[in-house]
């Protein structure tokens, strides 16, 4: 199995640490910052072989050149963000192929939070690092794309199986579980899940990964046929799953 190290940086990001113990290579996830990934890197006893960014923003690319340099890594990111992404050496696109080590990685096409955001799927170990499409119990922001495009970008999602484990780049869970409660109180796995975040939390441990199924039965905007979230938005029975899920993110969007 590949080994999958968690770095916190910044105020709530998580940096991830993949390494095939086999070949010994490794790759950093969306590094925000050089330095907790170096120090890691040593303490581990392991070599920086590659970046694999999933969007351009600079909380997930800000130490893409500082670790280049220290370490000679090569940057792997999407073809489409070429210009937004210091530092690409390997450019892909959805449907792209990698390995680290003898671990194969898809690249999946994710716009919605970006238009070039790309996510990476370790199949053999039931792995998804999806950057700022998915969050535990939430999703991204619309800050490029459309609804719908994020929409359908969570439809890919939820095909993953169930024990696929979520690696999302923030500790967002505890808000995002506030907001879930808000529009469908009545759930009960929601409950329990929420009652546990805010235990890991107040224990300082991440809430990450989460897993599909546990999203599945949890993240209200996974859940747009969720009887109790029509009822709490008020959508009628003609409102498609695409509607639903619009005024959720809207409604995310303002919510304290």
């Amino acid at each position: 199995m590949l080994d999958i190290l968690l770095i916190p940086a910044l105020s709530d990001n998580y940096i991830f640490l993949l390494h095939d113990p086999v070949s010994g290579e490794t790759a950093a996830v969306d590094p925000a910052q050089a330095e907790p990934v170096i120090a890691a890197l040593r303490k581990q006893g392991w070599h920086l072989d590659y970046i694999f960014n999933t969007h351009h923003h600079a909380d997930h690319v800000g130490a893409n050149l500082a670790l280049k340099a220290q370490t000679g890594c090569k940057i792997v990111a999407a073809a489409d963000d070429r210009r937004r992404i210091p530092g690409i050496d390997i450019a892909v696109a959805d449907g792209d192929s990698l390995k680290l080590g003898e671990h194969h990685f898809k690249v999946m096409a994710a716009p919605g939070h970006t238009l070039g955001h790309i996510l990476y799927y370790c199949p053999d170990s039931l792995a998804l690092f999806c950057g700022d499409t998915l969050f535990s119990m939430g999703c991204g922001r619309l800050f490029e794309g459309s609804a719908e495009q994020m929409w359908q970008s969570l439809q890919m999602l939820k095909a993953l199986p169930q024990e696929t484990r979520v690696y999302c780049a923030h500790e967002y869970t505890e808000a995002n579980g506030r907001f879930a409660l808000s529009v469908e109180a009545d759930n009960a796995q929601l409950q329990q899940r929420v009652r546990q975040v805010a235990e890991l939390r107040r224990q300082n441990l991440p809430s990450i990964p989460s897993t599909i199924g546990l999203e599945l039965a949890t993240n209200p905007f996974l859940r747009e046929n969720s009887a109790g979230i029509r009822q709490a938005l008020g959508a009628d029975d003609g409102a498609t799953p695409l509607e639903v899920f619009t005024r959720l993110r809207l409604l995310k969007d303002g919510f304290r």
